[in-house]
């Protein structure tokens, strides 16, 4: 078996960009040190955002955040998933205040193939625009 070492991967020509393709079926080594067979690109967040009230504080793969009433938000994915099917993580704090925030997406019509629909509830006051906000996508892009 071959093992290469390298500091740095560059294109042929020598610039600094470069295009690494990584298949679903490839090995990697685990924390253990021991052989993994997994689908590695299955395992990256295609969408990830952070925001305060509808505003992002940043994000990837976000086109924006589209601020549809009171405590209610939809993440615009700039690339969009292959299905609704994807799995989503949310979350959210009050920064002003010590109350609870519950963020749900709005069940099944709130997963898109380009957009996440989801809305955040303080125990304080119902509906609210609080924040920060987060949301994470994990599925097959399109």
């Amino acid at each position: 078996m071959s093992q290469v070492n390298v500091d740095t991967i560059r294109k042929s020509d020598g610039s600094a960009g470069t295009d690494i393709r990584i298949k679903n079926t490839s090995v990697y080594e685990s924390d253990g040190g021991t052989s993994v067979t997994q689908n590695l690109v299955q395992g990256i967040a295609k969408v990830w955002s952070n925001q305060n009230s509808g505003t992002a504080n940043d994000s990837y793969n976000s086109s924006g955040i589209t601020d549809n009433a009171t405590g209610d938000f939809t993440v615009n994915f700039s690339n969009a998933m292959s299905s609704a099917n994807y799995s989503s993580t949310l979350g959210g704090a009050d920064a002003n205040s010590n109350s609870t925030v519950i963020v749900a997406t709005n069940n099944n019509a709130g997963y898109a193939t380009g957009s996440i629909n989801y809305f955040v509830v303080s125990d304080d006051s119902g509906a609210a625009d609080v924040g920060p906000t987060s949301c994470t996508v994990h599925g097959d892009l399109a």
